[in-house]
């Protein structure tokens, strides 16, 4: 993500008979040092030795004092305001470089007390950068709008900011006075805890116990392991997997548990403090989209699940259990195959499946591939899951932890929309405008998973393909739509419990959370007592009410990529002009020039009858097999 926060016509995938062993599957995690250069992202081109880095830190670190010789004075001249404003730009671009670099290095490899270290530095030094750009909103607030337009008749330059500044003043009733902005910068460190906290539990610190695959032989857990092992192994060894990881979770129930209410006190004070009548409002005023945007997501996907109840029944009947576990909701409906996708074979394909955006696009993807942008297998310590991210002046950077997987096909296609998204963002707009709202993040990323899966339904010949393919589609708006909707729904419940002061606790988060997890799955899914404990691994509750992002993002990916593959006019042009644009827009604005309506239901609607459409279809293909 963000800033702070993928040749042929007919696909050659390698189908094998399931094994009744994971050995071929899945191997001992290597130590990073092990795995081929190849494989790994090329930080160098960020820095190319720690030296320039440290020559970038003690830069940063003599430009605030210079910074905070503008405060006081914003209101003096259009000039001073411009300076200051540049200024802040050049701090900001440097230290997204110093920011991006240690972190990076860190979640290569998070047991490492060296980058441990890079990155608590690199944490300290933005704080500090916050703390001196505190006055900056005030400052602002306190022109008055003759005075601001004066500022744009004397020095021209200063209209470039414009955008920028009214963003200020449109938030204006929650800044506070440039001291109390000061106070409340000097905690954004502090309030980071939590988060570090989780990173720390959940990644460095987890320990998973090792289990026996169907031959005898010992495997070690681990999330990329246990991933693989829901998709492809018996369901007695999905069991076991299962419950060796909740057991590891189980164990740290009560730090979790303290961990995430810190969180929600957390949102709680800044939402209290500035203002906002809630910690949802708060959340969502950053992109200026309405509270009602988020309300009108859960109830419109609350009214529609029928169909997946009706879809969980048929994954019951198809698998041919007497009962369905939340550990059998990934195995394929066609077991006696699989997917084999090496990662060459991966690029590949999606190289072809993204052709409908043009042969520039591709060529983004292609330099990705070759220039080490990705850094790509597993490791120990390696931090799990997947991200694109990357500092202005730099190319993007991604993050996997691959395993040959058709989801990890379908991983490297998102994580490439964030990174040519990023790439035309970075090209397209000077920094200030470059770093697109995490609203159409997700737009970006989903597009090309559309594309991906609408190219291998369309290519493919084999029945049984085709039924794998169609369930892949349904799980694919079951895990974003549904999923992420009932993780909003949680973030949502848990807040409102919290700013109305219950004292939350293991206990209430795991009732919440199994009590949705019946809702929205209905009767038909047996539900272990161990599922309960799943909000503990959820790593986005701790950057609160993103999740949603992830639904409006594929709900307006789906509509756009629909208007791209019919060919209407402009389809194309008008989807990478939004890819382009950055922040220059709000993100509504922007998406409705792009031709989806988010603020409508319309594009939510549209997912679920999409989905509907293909479970009617994947019930009529079984029909005739």
């Amino acid at each position: 993500m963000q800033r702070y926060f993928k040749l042929i016509l007919i696909i050659l995938f390698s189908f094998l008979f399931f094994s009744p062993s994971l050995s071929k599957d899945v191997k001992e995690v290597e130590e990073r040092a092990k795995i081929s250069s190849q494989y790994k992202w090329n930080l160098e081109d960020i820095y190319a030795n720690l030296g320039l880095w440290e020559k970038d830190f003690k830069k940063v670190k003599s430009l605030i004092p210079k910074f905070k010789n503008f405060q006081g004075r914003l209101n003096f001249s259009a000039d001073i305001l411009l300076k200051a404003l540049e200024l802040k730009d050049q701090i900001n671009q440097i230290n997204d470089r110093l920011f991006v670099y240690a972190k990076m290095h860190y979640d290569e490899d998070t047991a490492n007390i060296a980058y441990q270290t890079l990155a608590s530095r690199a944490e300290t030094l933005n704080a500090e950068t916050i703390d001196a750009f505190s006055f900056v909103s005030p400052e602002i607030l306190a022109l008055s709008q003759n005075q601001i337009n004066s500022f744009y008749k004397k020095e021209k330059r200063l209209n470039f900011y414009k955008q920028y500044i009214n963003n200020i003043r449109r938030a204006e009733k929650h800044f506070l006075s440039s001291k109390e902005e000061t106070i409340i910068a000097k905690t954004l460190e502090m309030g980071s805890s939590p988060k570090n906290i989780f990173e720390m539990a959940a990644y460095a610190d987890m320990q998973y116990p090792k289990i026996k695959d169907e031959a005898g032989k010992e495997l070690q857990l681990t999330p990329g392991v246990y991933s693989l092992i829901l998709e492809t192994a018996p369901q007695s060894m999905r069991r076991e997997a299962f419950k060796g990881i909740y057991s590891a979770y189980l164990k740290q129930k009560n730090t979790f548990g303290a961990v995430l209410y810190s969180s929600c006190k957390k949102d709680e004070f800044y939402a209290k403090i500035r203002k906002y009548s809630s910690t949802l409002e708060a959340a969502l005023d950053e992109d200026n989209i309405p509270v009602k945007v988020y309300d009108n997501l859960i109830n419109t996907v609350n009214a529609h699940l029928s169909s997946l109840h009706r879809y969980m029944i048929l994954r019951k009947k198809i698998l041919g259990l007497s009962e369905l576990h939340p550990y059998d909701l990934y195995a394929p409906l066609i077991r006696e195959k699989k997917f084999e996708i090496p990662y060459e074979k991966a690029q590949e394909i999606i190289l072809q499946a993204l052709s409908p955006l043009g042969k520039e696009y591709q060529e983004i993807a292609r330099m990705g591939f070759s220039s080490r942008w990705i850094d790509v297998y597993e490791n120990k310590a390696k931090r799990s899951g997947a991200y694109s991210w990357g500092a202005y002046g730099t190319h993007p950077y991604m993050l996997l932890n691959y395993m040959n997987t058709l989801d990890d096909l379908f991983t490297l296609t998102h994580e490439m929309g964030h990174s040519a998204h990023t790439y035309y963002s970075n090209k397209g707009q000077a920094y200030l405008y470059s770093q697109y709202p995490i609203f159409i993040a997700e737009v970006a990323s989903t597009f090309n998973e559309v594309l991906l899966i609408n190219y291998l339904l369309e290519h493919s010949q084999d029945k049984n393909e085709k039924l794998y393919l169609l369930d892949k589609y349904l799980e694919m708006i079951r895990g974003t739509v549904y999923t992420q909707t009932m993780f909003a729904e949680f973030e949502k419940k848990v807040h409102e419990l919290s700013e109305n002061g219950a004292a939350l606790n293991s206990e209430n988060f795991s009732k919440i959370y199994f009590d949705l997890l019946k809702k929205y799955y209905g009767p038909d899914v047996a539900l272990d007592p161990e599922i309960a404990m799943g909000w503990a691994r959820i790593s986005h509750f701790y950057s609160s009410f993103y999740v949603y992002k992830y639904v409006t993002g594929f709900s307006a990916a789906s509509y756009l990529a629909r208007n791209v593959l019919k060919q209407k006019p402009q389809a194309q042009s008008k989807y990478l002009t939004l890819l382009k644009s950055g922040s220059i827009d709000y993100p509504l604005n922007l998406l409705k020039k792009a031709g989806v309506d988010m603020s409508s239901p319309e594009p939510i609607l549209a997912t679920l009858n999409t989905f509907e459409n293909l479970l009617k279809e994947l019930e009529e293909l079984l029909e005739k097999t």
